[in-house]
């Protein structure tokens, strides 16, 4: 923990003494949602980082489609000389 972390703790610590036990139990209720929610998204963002898009065709298909969408031009280098 970094010491600005530990300032922080410190600090929301002493402001938590003068709350009553309930409100105490909430706060940690809702600290502990959004660790679960942290952790949920990113082991979400990291499998999502994997595997294909939907296409029911046969990766064969998609390489021809692929391919054949490709547009090449014709550019003529002697146009550019360096000097």
């Amino acid at each position: 923990m970094t010491i600005a972390a530990k300032s922080i703790v410190d600090s929301y610590s002493k402001l938590f003494e003068g709350l009553d036990s309930f409100t105490k139990l909430e706060l940690i209720e809702r600290l502990s949602k959004s660790l679960r929610k942290e952790t949920n998204s990113k082991d979400k963002d990291f499998f999502k980082s994997f595997g294909s898009f939907p296409d029911d065709r046969a990766a064969e298909e998609i390489i021809e489609d692929i391919k054949a969408s490709r547009n090449f031009r014709e550019k003529d280098l002697s146009l550019h000389t360096i000097n």
